[in-house]
């Protein structure tokens, strides 16, 4: 573990507001200055700050992840990436309960009124529909911009520190060749790593792309590989092989990865998972304060990979 890593753990780990957005901007030009790289901040939508490390124009591979932190919730963004029939389920269940809530709340408020006070039912109706859309609006508020999660070791606190741990290792002959992006707002749709796709479509249309999201929990390495990409996975498949630590699932059909690599032709999205007795892949923990585990071997492991992908790409374009 880098000393740039210890100070993440330490000091930034919740990067939600504009002030701690900030304070995080500046540590890693910081540490871009220190390892030799040129560095910018682009403005994406909705006011997202993407914090670009190298020169994308002339990578040969991209490195990313999302910095932003989500709001803190009751309960876990559950994602089956290789069951997406589960998945959605669990998303049904979430907005069932996210529009019953209110209903219940408002089906009180209404046989109070009804019991309590003398009104017309068109009035009492009328207070009961615009108190369920309030109630609503603040579920989507707090969903969206609520108090941040404290707690964001998986995500993407992991992330974050894969691509600082990548700038100090990667070798001096390769630093021209590889560039990183922080994006910002992924947590709020995916708006940072969008802009930047619009920005810089020439560029993104032939460039391999590697997003690492939520890879610190969990022994199952799952890449997510983009149609575009599908010529890359024997390059993937020799830099991340299986080990006795770490099984290895490189898969480009039958594979659903919600995160940032999804807004461009060549991306891959990487993320660490967990197995059921029974096979399924699974995350859990995230957006919660169950979100501490931080395997830092995973780290290493991804580190390690993503200097060998960069070495094959150099290499591949040589001969």
């Amino acid at each position: 573990m880098t000393e740039a890593t210890r100070i993440i753990l330490e000091k930034y780990l919740v990067r939600k507001s504009k002030k701690q957005k900030s304070a995080f901007i500046d540590f890693v030009k910081s540490q871009a200055d220190g390892s030799g790289y040129t560095y910018r901040t682009e403005k994406g939508y909705f006011g997202a700050r993407n914090i670009v490390v190298g020169d994308p124009e002339n990578a040969r591979v991209i490195y990313t992840a999302h910095y932003d932190t989500c709001a803190r919730m009751p309960f876990p963004n559950f994602i089956t990436p290789k069951n997406i029939g589960i998945y959605l389920l669990y998303q049904l269940a979430i907005t069932v309960l996210l529009l019953g809530i209110p209903t219940l709340l408002m089906v009180g408020l209404g046989f109070l009124l009804a019991t309590l006070t003398p009104i017309s039912a068109e009035v009492g109706g009328g207070i009961l529909e615009l108190g369920w859309l309030a109630l609503l609006v603040v579920e989507m508020w707090l969903i969206m911009a609520g108090p941040a999660n404290k707690q964001t070791a998986n995500d993407n606190t992991s992330g974050v520190t894969v691509l600082l741990e990548l700038m100090s290792a990667l070798p001096e002959n390769l630093r021209g060749e590889v560039a990183f992006i922080f994006f910002d707002l992924e947590e709020m749709g995916l708006f940072g790593s969008a802009g930047f796709a619009a920005k810089h479509k020439a560029i993104m249309k032939n460039t391999l792309l590697i997003n690492f999201d939520c890879v610190s929990d969990g022994d199952t390495i799952l890449f997510a590989v983009g149609k575009e990409a599908r010529s890359n996975m024997p390059s993937l498949e020799a830099a991340f092989p299986t080990t006795e630590s770490f099984a290895v699932d490189i898969a480009c059909k039958g594979v659903f990865y919600p995160s940032d690599q999804a807004n461009f032709r060549r991306g891959v999205g990487v993320a660490a998972l967990k197995k059921t007795h029974r096979g399924l892949l699974y995350m859990d923990r995230i957006h919660t304060k169950r979100d501490t585990v931080y395997r830092e071997e995973n780290i290493v492991y991804l580190t390690e990979g993503a200097i060998r992908l960069a070495t094959q790409m150099r290499e591949n374009t040589a001969l």
